[in-house]
């Protein structure tokens, strides 16, 4: 009797995961995102070296998306460099955050974050040797192109050595993930030591951070994977609520945790690949947007899902405009910033929830 009735309780538990008990106000989190965002890539569009006015922007976006040519500097400054850097930045942030989410939500903890699987690590050493072997010489798409293979395969080793008896310790997972980014870490200093001084500032740039070499190519390239990557992750919402119950209590649910899992780390690792061969190592974004926006939304996937999408795409726009131009003619490396943000931000939501959970929940 006592192992039938035993699953209610987390029957229950599930039941009220699937709907959001919190506040109404929740539900004009996504609209408020939505206003910031506008309003950063205005702000982002009209600030810098050459200001820009609202109008002259509003004309320019309009005949671009008409197909009309572009007149004049402003139109050209607009169209071919703002633009494409504002979106840019909006796609990199969005699919790093969506991945961070998904990785707090598949390992349920809020301390997760896309780079303990290797991917960014992965990415940055394939990316290193291809600038030190001299094969960016074959074309401006052999880096990115060179940095996504690598994390995708970096991640699929951390994955395949995490397996332990046909299924994948979490544990296991982290502690290879973190043997890997140490490794990776050598190579490129090994790399480093006996790179030129051309390819040194290349290599250093590329691993802090940047979108200043943002074109409509890079923009083409990630919109279709951060698309399917983030609309994908919807249909995980649910499965990654139960996994939130322990994977025992998933299991009773009719998760399949082990093929849950390999769909979000496959997720992550796309995502995260292709955010770090178009804009380097990008850090803290996939860790303290989510983080963050759990403590205002809730933890139901449902909406943390696309807010963290949207709240990283505000994160690194407005990043990307501070970055260049807070010391402008020069800029500060993307990767800097947000680590220099991100990281006393993350150690006061530690603290927070340590005092109001009294542990470091």
């Amino acid at each position: 009797m006592t192992a039938v009735q035993s699953p209610a309780p987390t029957s229950r538990s599930a039941r009220s995961l699937r709907r959001d008990g919190g506040p109404r106000g929740r539900a004009l989190v996504l609209p408020v995102l939505a206003g910031l965002l506008v309003l950063a890539a205005g702000f982002a569009l009209s600030i810098g070296a050459f200001p820009v006015g609202a109008g002259q922007i509003w004309h320019s976006l309009v005949d671009g998306f008409s197909g009309q040519q572009q007149e004049g500097f402003a139109g050209s400054v607009i169209w071919d460099i703002r633009l494409p850097r504002v979106l840019l930045a909006m796609l990199v942030g969005a699919s790093l955050a969506t991945a961070g989410c998904l990785m707090q939500g598949t390992f349920a903890n809020p301390l997760a974050e896309p780079g303990i699987i290797g991917v960014s690590s992965g990415a940055a050493v394939v990316a290193v040797f291809s600038i030190v072997a001299g094969l960016s010489a074959f074309g401006a798409w052999v880096l990115p192109a060179a940095a996504f293979v690598g994390g995708l395969v970096v991640t699929a080793g951390v994955y395949w050595l995490a397996r332990v008896n046909g299924r994948t310790e979490v544990l296991t997972l982290i502690l290879v993930g973190i043997a890997v980014n140490a490794f990776a870490g050598a190579l490129i200093g090994l790399l480093m030591s006996v790179s030129d001084d051309s390819q040194l500032r290349s290599i250093t740039f590329w691993n802090l951070g940047s979108l200043s070499a943002a074109t409509w190519m890079n923009v083409l390239s990630v919109l279709p994977i951060a698309l399917i990557g983030i609309v994908s992750t919807i249909f995980l919402a649910h499965k990654l609520d139960l996994l939130s119950l322990g994977e025992h209590g998933a299991g009773h649910l009719g998760v399949n945790v082990e093929r849950t899992r390999q769909i979000s780390i496959l997720l992550v690792a796309l995502m995260t690949a292709a955010a770090v061969a178009v804009a380097g190592i990008i850090t803290f974004v996939g860790l303290v947007v989510p983080h963050a926006l759990r403590l205002v939304v809730g933890p139901s996937h449902r909406l943390l899902l696309p807010a963290s999408a949207v709240g990283g795409a505000v994160l690194l726009v407005v990043a990307d405009l501070i970055s260049r131009t807070v010391v402008a003619p020069r800029e500060i490396p993307l990767g800097v910033l947000t680590a220099l943000i991100g990281s006393p931000v993350f150690f006061w939501l530690l603290r927070r929830e340590h005092k109001r959970r009294g542990a470091w929940a």
